[in-house]
């Protein structure tokens, strides 16, 4: 196959120390109890050196239905973030149900005006998707603030905390390339081999859900790319048919690899006698395609999460239990040019 020139990726300017970071309900609503865990996450995001500041959404006990609000309302909320430019990063503060209803009123002129970093997974890796597809905007599929940065994080080990810090400080700041992330036992060889190329994924779900609409990914973007991808909740079985899915839209002929996060409440995989492992619903479907697939990585539900920031390039290398990042996801200060 013949790899199409793939578009630059639009690259936020990187942040300094004193930058406005917004907390915002992209998604799901803040519930009441989870109050201490957003109060932490300030902590934790002022302690990187940033100002932090609520979105006017982002308020205990309000919601609407499974959402923080109308989805009209969470549009014009993100949109007025992306126009101001005071604001100079967005995190989530938790994933939901809601991006699928307001993907078409995202203002995608305001992003690449004055592109901005958008920080978070789940629902979330679904605006990553679409703004690179719209816009080539670089995804940063981090943790949440909520349930990540107040909630995993605080129940990491120390070294664990300030390890992750140190790493999110330099996605953020850093115009240098991050290189190897921190590998733990936990990753697994389900399939030898190295590779590179630009990362793509997200929550699986989402990830099927998002090419059935106007905002898929071009096939092309697909070429070389090493996908990433997790899934929280359902069934094994439900695993395997999102798989097929990617195999009928011939994107798993397209991709140079493939990294999978830690599996997360999916009934059927807990149970060897009867259902098979993950490792086994991959490898099934992959079939005799030869690519190196590296298991068991620490992104998404289980957290607390590795940066996979979508767009840019990685190393891969499944048999020594390796992925590094090769690209910095922010530009230097002094260029000005969106992308540069």
């Amino acid at each position: 196959m013949t790899l199409a020139a793939l578009p630059q990726p639009l690259r936020p300017r990187a942040l300094r120390p004193g930058d406005l970071v917004v907390i915002a309900s992209l998604s799901g609503p803040l519930h009441a109890v989870y109050e201490p865990d957003l109060e932490q996450a300030v902590v934790v995001l002022e302690r990187m050196g940033f100002r932090v500041r609520r979105a006017p959404l982002l308020e205990g006990g309000r919601h609407r239905w499974w959402s923080a609000a109308r989805p009209a309302e969470i549009a014009e909320e993100l949109n007025a973030l992306l126009r101001d430019p005071e604001v100079r990063a967005i995190i989530a503060h938790d994933g939901g149900q809601t991006a699928l209803g307001y993907l078409d009123l995202i203002d995608f002129e305001a992003i690449t005006a004055d592109p901005k970093p958008i920080l978070g997974f789940s629902d979330i890796s679904l605006l990553h998707l679409v703004l690179y597809a719209r816009t080539g905007l670089v995804g940063f599929h981090t943790d949440l603030a909520t349930p990540g940065l107040g909630g995993h994080w605080q129940r990491a080990t120390t070294a664990r905390q300030a390890e992750l810090e140190k790493l999110y400080t330099t996605l953020l700041t850093g115009t240098e390339p991050i290189g190897a992330l921190p590998a733990t036992p936990t990753w697994e060889c389900w399939r030898a081999g190295r590779t590179e190329g630009h990362l793509i994924g997200g929550v699986i779900n989402r990830i099927v859900l998002n090419q059935a609409t106007p905002y898929a990914l071009p096939l092309e973007r697909f070429d070389g790319a090493v996908l990433f991808w997790e899934e929280a909740g359902g069934q094994a079985s439900y695993v395997w048919n999102y798989l097929q899915v990617l195999r009928h839209a011939g994107i798993l002929d397209r991709i140079a690899g493939m990294v999978v996060g830690i599996p997360e409440a999916i009934d059927g995989l807990d149970s060897p006698d009867v259902s098979p492992t993950l490792q086994e619903i991959v490898l099934d479907v992959l079939g005799d395609r030869d690519i190196p697939v590296l298991g068991n990585v620490e992104f998404g539900h289980a957290g607390p999460n590795l940066p996979m920031p979508v767009g840019i390039r990685v190393a891969l290398d499944a048999q020594q239990r390796t992925l590094s990042l090769l690209e910095p996801a922010v530009r230097p200060l002094t260029l000005i040019g969106p992308g540069s």
